[in-house]
This record gives structure tokens, C-alpha cells and sequence, in this order.
């Protein structure tokens, strides 16, 4: 589980002992710790993991990376965007790749 999910899962045992638990009224802003350049807010792109400062979803310059464009070519159509910044959405990749782990289902 990552700490993210062990994150929320704490805040809803704390809301439901509480007896106020209400999801649509909780709003978290989560910022990643690996640079926190890489941020989850849930009125940002239905919380998608999202470049701080833009509405630039990681997964979208992950795509845009894998379909072959260079880091020159994002950077000049994507000018607020930084080396730095697509190096974070790498980052994320990689500790995404760590944390979640996937078992194969005999068939």
C-alpha cells in the first residue's frame, strides 16, 4: 500500500470514528515527496497527479515521452514547463513502478 493510500485510509478511520465522514466535503492537497513539484489536489484534474503550478496531468508528458517526443520538443510546445519538471513526472513513474507491485493469476 502506498502512503498515499495509507494516508487517506487513516483520514477516513479518524472521520468515521468522528461519525462525520463525508467524502465529497473532504478536499486534500497532496504534494509528492520526491521534489514537490508533482502535486494531487482533487479539484485539480479529478485528482490526477499533475505538474505544480499547471493543469499538466504526469501521466500526460509520460505519454508524450513514450510516443517518442524529446525533452526539447515538450519544452518548446509546453514553455512553462522545466527539465526539472518532466524529470519529476520520471520520478513518479519510477516510484510508481516500486510501490505498486502486480502478481500474475495462474491461468
Amino acid at each position: 500500500m502506498s502512503g498515499l493510500d495509507c494516508q487517506a485510509k487513516s483520514q477516513e478511520a479518524k472521520a468515521s470514528r468522528n461519525g462525520s465522514l463525508n467524502r465529497a466535503l473532504v478536499r486534500q492537497t497532496v504534494v509528492m515527496p520526491l521534489s514537490g513539484r508533482i502535486i494531487v489536489d482533487p479539484e485539480v484534474l479529478a485528482g490526477k497527479p499533475v505538474i505544480r503550478g499547471t493543469r499538466l496531468a504526469v501521466e500526460f508528458i509520460l505519454e508524450l515521452l513514450a510516443a517518442g517526443q524529446s525533452e526539447s520538443e515538450i519544452l518548446a510546445d509546453y514553455p512553462g514547463l522545466t527539465r526539472d519538471d518532466i524529470l519529476a513526472c520520471l520520478s513518479y513513474a519510477s516510484y510508481l513502478a516500486h510501490e505498486c507491485k502486480a502478481y500474475p493469476i495462474p491461468a
